[in-house]
């Protein structure tokens, strides 16, 4: 969705969870903000089978990858790998099979993960997946994955992972809108997301609650690293200080209650949330929530998007008040 609304390339499939574009001259790669990780492909393998003989297949397919995609190796080379399905080798061994021939070329070392060991920092990252028959040696486009925020300089138990805010942000087709509340807000990542997608000619006001004084001071401290112009307060998701029909979005992330139990006003239940978020909602507004439990009652669903979040499968849904 962002790929194609950005005019930052052109996609030609999508296989588990990945999305395979090709780039325009020119395209800001590292300003997708919905995607975990940018890779340029490297090698496409096909006949990977679940026996160990696809080892060999992935080691002479790096022995041929094209130099000139190695880029600076920096401290060496380091691999993650990743398959769907079983197979009669392991992560660790398709990481080794293909690191060691991406090293050698460059006469660097390459870093394995085995044993827990983790890369040393400066080190060229690369990514092997294999879907169905096929795998793919990729390399990473920037120096660390595009989900790792720069701001994100203060955390929380349930903190939300910023791809997933991103998308909330798109979602909520934040263009004229004059007043964007969270009432859940948390380290604040959802409207610093927000916040990164509104035009600059936009003076829309972003304002966050939660009743945790801490997260408070995590969303403010986040807020000055993006440079970012939001207003935070501590206060109940269940009765947020602000007039009725106010808003012309809400973005939310309830507490599950798996890292961040509900309390307060929530601690029965989010019945209180929803019907906050329809009071200051204006007639033509536009709530976009993250639900784990269906639909909340009292809404109309304009679209619904599933994601994969901490082993979980959410719904971000699209809703307007009934």
């Amino acid at each position: 969705m962002e790929i194609r609304r950005s005019l930052t390339g052109v996609v030609h499939g999508v296989r588990h969870r990945e999305v395979w574009f090709e780039a325009r001259p020119g395209a800001d790669l590292l300003g997708l903000r919905t995607a975990d990780d940018v890779l340029l492909a490297a090698a496409v393998v096909d006949g990977i089978g679940p026996g160990r003989a696809a080892l060999r297949r992935l080691t002479r397919a790096a022995r041929e990858v094209d130099p000139a995609l190695m880029g600076d190796p920096g401290s060496g080379v380091e691999v993650s790998a990743s398959f769907v399905g079983r197979r009669n080798y392991t992560r660790f061994e398709i990481e080794d099979a293909v690191g060691a021939e991406l090293a050698r070329p460059a006469r660097v070392p390459y870093h394995s993960r085995r044993d827990g060991r983790r890369p040393p920092p400066g080190a060229r990252s690369w990514r092997v997946t294999i879907d169905g028959d096929q795998a793919v040696i990729a390399v990473r486009v920037a120096a660390r994955p595009l989900h790792r925020r720069a701001y994100k300089t203060a955390s929380i138990h349930g903190t939300l992972h910023p791809p997933v805010a991103a998308a909330m942000a798109h979602l909520a087709r934040l263009a004229g809108a004059a007043t964007v509340l969270d009432p859940c807000c948390g380290a604040g990542t959802t409207l610093i997301e927000a916040s990164a997608t509104l035009p600059d000619a936009t003076r829309a006001r972003l304002v966050g609650f939660d009743r945790d004084a801490a997260a408070i001071a995590a969303a403010r401290a986040n807020t000055r690293a993006a440079g970012a112009a939001l207003a935070w307060a501590v206060a109940d998701g269940g009765r947020m200080p602000v007039e009725d029909g106010c808003a012309d979005r809400v973005l939310v992330n309830p507490p599950w209650g798996r890292q961040v139990p509900p309390a307060g006003l929530l601690a029965h239940g989010l019945a209180p949330l929803w019907r906050e978020v329809r009071r200051v909602l204006a007639p033509d507004g536009l709530a976009v929530a993250l639900v784990h439990d269906g639909v909340p009652r009292g809404f109309a669903v304009e679209e619904v998007v599933e994601v994969s979040l901490s082993g979980r499968h959410p719904l971000i849904a699209v809703l307007k008040p009934r």
